[in-house]
């Protein structure tokens, strides 16, 4: 739909694969990609058939970062167009928190700098055996400032610390012990166990998706009491949902 994203939708399935379309610079973060990005997944939150959204990128790559000849621009311009350029992809990672459908990031190849973090951002990260992840910023004389906010909840202060200090790049296996992927699936049967993956998600309520999403971001940060409290108001909305009633009464006639 869009000259550098292209999106999918796999109606009976309720599925949408959102895909970086810039193979030629291994789907590196543009700010028309990024603002692109933002708008279709936007569309895809509106859209009363997609229940999960996958996020991948076209060639073999996941995504290798910024794009380097643009930031080279941005950073002769000024702080102030440097400030705006990160406040936009920052924008962008917040984006993935508010949207209330379950956004996964599909990596096979290299997911690198802010394409690691972009896959970070996401709620979920299903991987190819041979994909490698990291934050290799600290190299060039970059902070990864804004994914931090991100990777620390992932994996912990001392994995995070250690991974954009050192720039280290980890394959996907040890990516998944850090915490930072939750499935990692064989090169050779990657796409018939991403599409499970993901069927297997959509078919579950998209109510309750969406308030577990919310709650689990939304306790975040607060005390443990209030984090109580918020779950209670949430299992209250929860029962009131079409979805709920349904779930109910088919467990009750299987059991008749």
């Amino acid at each position: 739909m869009n000259e550098l994203i292209r999106s999918e939708i796999d109606e009976a399935a309720g599925i949408a694969r959102v895909i970086l379309s810039r193979p030629e610079r291994r789907n590196a973060l543009s700010a028309a990609l990024v603002e692109e990005l933002k708008d279709t997944l936007a569309l895809a939150e509106a859209d009363d058939r997609i229940r999960v959204v996958a996020l991948a990128g076209d060639g073999p790559d996941f995504c290798a970062g910024a794009d380097l000849d643009e930031l080279q621009e941005t950073i002769r311009e000024g702080p102030l167009a440097s400030l705006a350029e990160a406040e936009s992809q920052g924008d962008l990672f917040i984006l993935l928190r508010r949207l209330e459908k379950p956004i996964v990031a599909v990596v096979q190849g290299r997911a690198l700098a802010g394409g690691c973090g972009l896959a970070t951002a996401c709620d979920l990260v299903v991987a190819s055996a041979d994909a490698r992840f990291g934050y290799p910023e600290v190299k060039l004389g970059f902070v990864p400032a804004m994914v931090m906010a991100m990777l620390r909840r992932a994996v912990g202060e001392k994995r995070a610390f250690e991974m954009v200090t050192t720039g280290a790049i980890i394959d996907a296996q040890t990516a998944a012990d850090f915490g930072l992927v939750n499935r990692v699936f064989p090169s050779g049967e990657f796409e018939a166990g991403v599409d499970s993956y993901l069927r297997d998600l959509a078919a579950n309520s998209a109510s309750s998706m969406a308030l577990s999403k919310r709650l689990l971001y939304q306790t975040d940060g607060i005390s443990f009491e209030a984090a109580v409290r918020a779950g209670a108001q949430v299992n209250v909305v929860s029962r009131m949902t079409d979805d709920c009633g349904e779930g109910v009464r088919r467990f009750l006639d299987r059991k008749k």
